[in-house]
């Protein structure tokens, strides 16, 4: 935000353009507050232009509102966001997966990226159906505070991990991999 405002501030005819884009993406978010489904439709387009298909920015979508209900649910119920949220976050993860976050990216490759964003439609599926089973398994059992949510955290994510392996046995292919959205890396040019 500092830097933001310290751009606007200079009176330069060469940061006009950059306080032109900044006014418009303002604009832009200020008129998203008045109809959120204009921020829905901005990320459906960004996801397009990134090469994503219809079936994965569908999922990819109802993924998004799985997991706002259970955070909805763990914010109504004793836990804080932050720190809390990522880690009943990772004991899912790890339920379902095998795998952290953290390594669940770097199998990935990935840096300061959203896991989620590169993420195949299985994976995907797989963490929505982790984070639905722990939603309603919490609501079932009334969950109050981080020790009870941790406990259920670890139900959902292993119902999932079951079905993952239970794919993974008839199909013979594993659900989670290195595969990511990334450009392709560009090989250094070897000197003659």
């Amino acid at each position: 935000e500092g830097v933001l405002r310290l751009v606007q501030s200079v009176p330069s005819p060469k940061a006009e353009p950059f306080k032109l884009w900044l006014a418009k993406v303002g604009y832009e978010r200020m008129q998203e507050t008045v109809d959120p489904e204009l921020a829905v439709n901005r990320g459906r387009k960004t996801w397009q232009m990134m090469g994503r298909s219809q079936k994965w920015i569908e999922q990819r979508m109802m993924s998004v509102e799985t997991r706002n209900k259970l955070t909805d649910y763990w914010a109504d119920h004793g836990i804080e966001k932050g720190e809390e949220f990522a880690k009943l976050t990772n004991i899912i993860h790890q339920e379902w997966s095998g795998l952290s976050v953290k390594s669940h990216k770097n199998l990935k490759g990935l840096k300061t990226q959203n896991l989620r964003d590169h993420m195949s439609e299985a994976e995907i599926s797989f963490t929505a159906l982790a984070e639905l089973s722990t939603r309603q398994i919490s609501d079932k059992e009334k969950t109050e505070g981080y020790g009870q949510n941790e406990n259920t955290a670890r139900k959902g994510g292993q119902i999932s991990g079951n079905a993952r392996k239970a794919l993974e046995d008839q199909t013979g292919k594993k659900v989670v991999n290195s595969g990511n959205f990334l450009p392709p890396r560009k090989e250094p040019k070897k000197l003659k």
